[in-house]
């Protein structure tokens, strides 16, 4: 699927960094947090399409398999079975 998204105007892009730099530490982690907030549901929304998935927990857990690896989503999963016990 093509977006269609394109380098930004060099002068929106002058005043974005302008904008970001002025912003000050508490801002610019406020956006970075919350762009990899959208980021993570992205995925995990493209996880439970493509792997027509419903249950959240089984969505999150592959997400943590797929980024982090399968002995950790293993893991996890261990103890999410021990805690329901």
């Amino acid at each position: 699927m093509h977006v269609g998204f394109t380098d930004p105007d060099p002068v929106a892009e002058r005043l974005q960094i302008t904008l970001l730099r002025a912003a000050g530490t508490t801002r610019r982690l406020a956006l970075t947090l919350s762009l990899t907030d959208t980021v993570h549901d992205l995925a995990r929304g493209a996880i439970a399409r493509t792997l027509h998935i419903a249950d959240q927990t089984e969505i999150r857990l592959r997400f943590v398999e797929l980024h982090h690896g399968p002995d950790l989503a293993q893991a996890i999963r261990r103890r999410l079975t021990q805690q329901q016990e």
